[in-house]
């Protein structure tokens, strides 16, 4: 990884849709050196992909929040278990597992807050390896570059 490269991901990352010509004249390189770091970028995985930043009101979600679960059982199977409870479930776009007072911190994206409220009581409330539940509300976004 040399300059260019870190220069190549910081452009993409800024503006994954920059076509390979803008991106060589950004970067100082030429169009082909370019595509040629891109496509290697993207071998060793060190680009995953490319994605689209959706505006969620237009798409009829209007209730974010953070929920922080503790598990009743700290084994490796209990995690496990949450872990395919949650995994295809619409509402919950990231599962990340976390350090501290509990086991899993999670972002839900639902409708309202009654979507919300059916979400935590058909899905966390009955999964078994749930103890505790933390909902934190996000009230504004004034950075977000996930």
């Amino acid at each position: 990884m040399d300059k260019f490269d870190e220069r190549i991901l910081h452009e993409l990352k800024a503006d994954g849709k920059v076509s390979n010509v803008e991106l060589a004249e950004r970067i100082g390189l030429s169009p082909s050196a370019t595509l040629r770091r891109v496509q290697e970028l993207e071998k060793r995985a060190v680009i995953k992909g490319y994605r689209a930043v959706l505006d969620n009101t237009q798409l009829g979600v209007g209730f974010i929040a953070y929920v922080s679960i503790g598990l009743c059982s700290h084994k490796k199977q209990s995690q496990q278990e949450f872990e395919d409870h949650v995994r295809f479930v619409e509402q919950v776009v990231e599962c990340h597992n976390i350090t501290g007072a509990n086991e899993y911190l999670l972002r839900v994206e639902t409708k309202d807050l009654a979507s919300y409220k059916k979400f935590h009581a058909d899905v966390l409330g009955e999964c078994t390896q749930v103890q505790s539940i933390t909902t934190m509300v996000v009230m504004d976004s004034p950075k977000d570059e996930r």
